[in-house]
């Protein structure tokens, strides 16, 4: 983010303001995961294939007994995702799908052949139920999550996230309407979050974080 926490425009623009050595780190996060967990909006900004470009980091997984690649999840509640997205042109991991039977039928068919889907009859995907599906089905035990904001936030609020790695680029956005780490809500966190400091390193001008998730404490504000 940037130094006035801001991780987008207000646009939600695919922004490029970070160094090469955060985009390494992002590519070593991700590879640490069984799976790597995105929002609707992230994948249709960015168009990113959710992939591990190097072969170093497939090898170091292997070693560990994982896959050469993490299981791609995407979470949408409405399921209004277009098909021919860079991430359904490629078949070097599975793609689970968690949303709701909200999602089109048209784009539900499109999708099945390209994809999981996991469809609930709730307004929104249940992230604990999408959890433990993850868990239980699919074994997985270590989910990266790579936003976006919203979100972040939802998995902040129901006690879901234990990690956060969080870079500041040297770069001052401004404008309300731009959001933050935790989206664009007014109202505070329902609870104060404790995070607890781990690793900290500097890289040129940009600070690489590792905190910590505690228990919820207090009031939000």
């Amino acid at each position: 983010m940037t130094v006035d926490g801001k991780v987008t425009t207000k646009n939600y623009a695919s922004v490029d303001f970070t160094s090469r050595e955060d985009k390494a780190h992002l590519i070593r996060q991700r590879a640490l995961g069984d799976a790597v967990l995105v929002g609707h909006g992230t994948i249709e900004n960015d168009n990113v294939r959710l992939g591990i470009p190097r072969e170093d980091l497939r090898r170091e997984r292997i070693a560990r007994g994982q896959p050469p690649y993490p299981i791609r999840v995407i979470v949408s509640n409405k399921g209004r995702i277009n098909p021919k997205l860079k991430i359904f042109e490629t078949d070097f991991a599975p793609i689970i799908i968690f949303s709701t039977t909200r999602m089109p039928l048209k784009t539900r068919e499109q999708l099945q052949e390209k994809a999981t889907l996991c469809l609930s009859h709730a307004r929104c995907v249940d992230l604990r139920w999408m959890l433990q599906e993850l868990r239980y089905d699919f074994k997985v035990k270590y989910v990266a999550c790579e936003g976006g904001p919203a979100l972040f936030r939802s998995l902040l609020e129901q006690g879901l996230v234990d990690q956060l790695n969080l870079t500041i680029a040297p770069f001052l956005f401004g404008g309300k309407n731009a959001p933050s780490l935790t989206g664009v809500s007014l109202d505070f966190l329902p609870r104060s979050i404790r995070c607890s400091l781990k690793e900290m390193r500097v890289v040129g001008d940009e600070s690489f974080l590792t905190y910590r998730i505690g228990k919820k404490r207090g009031r939000g504000g």
